[in-house]
């Protein structure tokens, strides 16, 4: 999920329990590719350790966002980060736990994808109302 504060999700896409973040991630960046002009220049896209590898870093960049996240300890050249900025990620954990406030999303009762998808925006509505 891709989210702009703890109300707003940008865009999401459901993935199998065992797919890696990165992965995801990265697919959903590949859609933001396609529009540059749709965004502001180095927006800034903060982001956890999950996604802190450096095909995920390119993928950003090309996106035209400006990663803000930390490296891993073991990471031989470290970068540096905007600490303030990475400090306002918890608003995107915040939506998550907004969205765990439903039940049937949470649990995962729909099996059929269509149907948890209409359920995730049926959420996603009432967060922003």
């Amino acid at each position: 999920m891709v989210a702009a504060d703890d109300r707003t999700a940008v865009t999401f896409s459901l993935s199998p329990g065992q797919a890696s973040d990165g992965v995801e991630g990265r697919a959903l960046l590949k859609d933001w590719e396609d529009k540059p002009e749709a965004l502001p220049e180095n927006l800034p896209m903060a982001m956890d350790k999950a996604y802190e590898g450096d095909e995920t870093r390119a993928c950003v960049t090309q996106a035209g966002f400006a990663p803000v996240g930390p490296p891993k300890e073991k990471r031989k050249e470290p970068w540096d980060y905007d600490k303030e900025l990475y400090k306002r990620r918890n608003e995107v954990e915040r939506l998550f736990r907004k969205l765990k406030a439903f039940r049937r999303i949470f649990t995962r009762f729909e099996k059929l994808d269509v149907m948890f998808t209409a359920f995730l925006h049926l959420a996603l509505a009432y967060l922003v109302l």
